[in-house]
């Protein structure tokens, strides 16, 4: 595996919450000049808010600046799960500057930090307690220069107008078979980019995504399993793509993916049955965002969604057979630990959403 990339990959159960602070923490230490970070989900409490809140103060101290963007809330209808609802209370205490991104029309998804110029953090995991303990997430560390400069121009478009729609519009430039995309600029690009390497795909093909419903993926996985051209197998959040199942039956005017849908998930899909949305409940989301096609692999904040193309997300494309390796095991254990998308009648077991189109 690349020195310049470090893949962590985590469980429901699998991990203490302390033990992710710890790895956040550490992340955070790390900086000598720079932090900026762009945050979907910041809540902790108790010990791991103490530990992050401390890297943070010290970093302070070291004379570190540090940038702080994130997602909250607003007026329109609401997608499925509903957004987060950042501690502002605690990020106001840092020594930070923050500022809060209203997701109009759309999220601002991202989770990433970009350290001193030269480093980034990103993957699926939200920085809160269910995000580290509950959760099937994926964490990307990657040393490069080339890497973080692009990250830094996303943020630099985030930070300077405060507007989704205005954001993502970096080119995805390799880098050492690294390159990284960025949504809304480049939503449907990346939705193209990863259907075309399913489609080239000989060996396998590997996917945990909360929902797949974006219309590329959605159509050539379609194919590609009513072909058997390919070995293809992987994980969704069973709850979430029964809600998107419900949005489409009622809207109408999306049913034409839904036989696309149930093609795909009478292959060997699991679903997680997690636990709905609602005040106070746990959030144990499969959440992890992952496509393995032969040895490309494509790792990040973007679910397989119309919704994820809008949002403010990001993914990194990455061209390494032993990573490539070890997250299409990881997707393999994750689809063991839950039932296969069935039914009596033959269809997926009616599925879930996080996003209706």
């Amino acid at each position: 595996m690349s020195e310049r990339i470090e893949i962590t990959t985590l469980t429901d159960g699998g991990q203490d919450p302390l033990t992710v602070a710890r790895a956040v923490a550490g992340f955070i230490d790390g900086a000598t000049a720079t932090l900026d970070l762009a945050q979907y989900d910041f809540n902790l409490v108790g010990e791991t808010a103490d530990l992050v809140a401390s890297a943070f103060r010290h970093a302070a101290e070291r004379g570190v600046k540090t940038r702080f963007v994130y997602n909250v809330d607003h007026a329109n209808p609401i997608p499925v799960p509903p957004p987060p609802e950042p501690d502002v209370l605690l990020i106001a205490s840092l020594p930070v500057s923050g500022k809060a991104i209203a997701g109009v029309p759309d999220l601002m998804h991202h989770k990433y930090v970009i350290r001193d110029g030269d480093t980034v953090w990103t993957g699926s995991l939200n920085w809160t307690d269910d995000s580290f303990a509950r959760q099937e997430n994926v964490i990307a560390i990657v040393r490069s220069a080339a890497i973080a400069k692009a990250y830094r121009l996303d943020f630099d478009q985030l930070w300077g107008t405060s507007d989704v729609e205005k954001t993502g519009f970096v080119d995805p430039r390799w880098d050492d078979g690294v390159r990284v995309w960025f949504t809304p600029g480049h939503g449907e690009d990346l939705s193209s980019r990863i259907a075309k390497q399913i489609r080239r795909s000989k060996r396998r093909v590997r996917i945990c995504s909360p929902v797949i419903t974006t219309g590329p993926v959605l159509g050539t996985l379609a194919q590609v399993i009513s072909d058997r051209s390919v070995d293809v197998a992987g994980c969704v959040d069973a709850t979430q793509v029964r809600d998107v199942i419900r949005q489409w039956e009622a809207l109408g005017n999306l049913a034409w993916k839904l036989p696309l849908l149930e093609r795909v998930l009478a292959g060997p899909f699991s679903g997680k049955l997690s636990t709905p949305y609602g005040p106070g409940t746990v959030h144990d989301f499969m959440h992890a965002k992952i496509a393995v096609c032969d040895d490309t692999v494509f790792v990040g904040s973007f679910n397989l969604s119309r919704s994820g193309e809008k949002n403010a997300e990001n993914v990194l494309e990455l061209e390494d057979a032993a990573i490539a390796d070890a997250l299409a095991a990881y997707v393999d254990e994750v689809r063991a630990r839950y039932p296969l998308f069935t039914s009596a009648g033959g269809g997926p077991d009616r599925p879930a959403s996080a996003a209706a189109t």
